[in-house]
């Protein structure tokens, strides 16, 4: 329910006597009332001031009440705040008019103090149940877009995980296709994983890929693509990248993460990676281009690790 007490009205009226005798009876009634006399006044009052509703005069001495109501309600600010139209016009076509403008309300005068209370009354008690119900849905948003980034990211890394790249690199792939722009895949291992974790336990090996992991997100670009794939794996697509240069990225990964001193961690830690890309004439899907990266990564690991291979 609306409180009257600590609601603000502003009240747009050009008939002073009007204003005044409208003005006493809404702060007797309990509302903070701010008194403008023209549209612009009120437009500007608008935007500045904390405003729960207005009361409108249809006829102002500078722009027409039906003006001020649509740039009102067109403007993010404002559209918000109940318009109350009040008006010696009575006419049908005045109020479908005035609503069609944008107003919650229509009151023509000479209106009862009674009844321009309930109006109000109305007003506040409708927004304030919109706001109630913007917040209930904004609430539930915020739950749902946590809820999708549970089910795409890895809770380890925060990377994506591997159920949404399966899901997403084919779009990237026939974009390239599409448009003959080359399309590198990388993907990245661990080498000395297990070991680090037999002799320094999982939480040290879990933290050392939270690193590597923001280390590789540091190596690439916004358009670029990075998951987690496996325990110790980790994969990218990179659009608009032919494997030369994916090589020099692959490179400065290779050399970053091997000189990079982890706490508490007597060994380097060092990785293998293996590389495929477009265009190839033999690489027709974007899983054969992921199977073609495996194939080199796993020549890169039989080589000794710490390396690059090419499919």
């Amino acid at each position: 329910m609306p409180k009257t007490s600590k609601a603000t009205v502003l009240l747009v009226e050009d008939d002073k006597i009007q204003a005044a005798a409208t003005k006493d009876f809404l702060e007797s009634a309990g509302y903070k009332v701010l008194y403008v006399r023209d549209g612009k006044s009120a437009i500007k009052m608008a935007k500045t001031q904390n405003i729960d509703i207005i009361l409108l005069d249809l006829i102002l001495p500078d722009i027409d009440g039906n003006e001020v109501t649509r740039w009102l309600k067109t403007n993010d600010d404002t559209k918000g705040i109940p318009i109350i139209v009040l008006t010696v016009k009575g006419s049908t076509l005045e109020k479908v008019t005035g609503l069609e403008a944008g107003a919650d309300d229509y009151l023509p005068k000479p209106y009862s103090e009674i009844e321009l209370n309930a109006r109000i009354y109305a007003c506040l008690r409708t927004k304030a149940l919109q706001d109630a119900l913007r917040k209930k849905n904004q609430e539930l948003e915020e739950v749902l877009l946590r809820v999708e980034n549970l089910t795409i990211t890895d809770s380890l890394t925060e990377l994506f995980n591997r159920r949404y790249f399966e899901s997403s690199h084919g779009k990237e792939f026939k974009r390239a296709l599409r448009y003959s722009s080359p399309l590198s895949c990388m993907i990245l291992y661990v080498d000395n994983f297990l070991e680090i974790a037999e002799n320094y336990g999982h939480e040290k090996a879990n933290n050392i890929l939270k690193t590597i992991a923001r280390l590789l997100k540091s190596c690439i670009r916004g358009i670029d693509t990075i998951a987690r794939w496996g325990e110790q794996e980790f994969i990218m697509m990179l659009p608009e990248t032919p494997k030369e240069d994916t090589a020099q990225v692959a490179a400065r990964i290779l050399q970053i993460i091997s000189n990079y001193e982890f706490p508490d961690l007597q060994e380097k830690v060092t990785v293998s990676i293996g590389i495929a890309g477009l265009p190839d004439p033999s690489i027709e899907t974007s899983e054969k281009l992921i199977n073609e990266a495996e194939l080199a990564l796993y020549e890169a690991k039989t080589k000794g690790g710490n390396r690059i291979e090419f499919a």
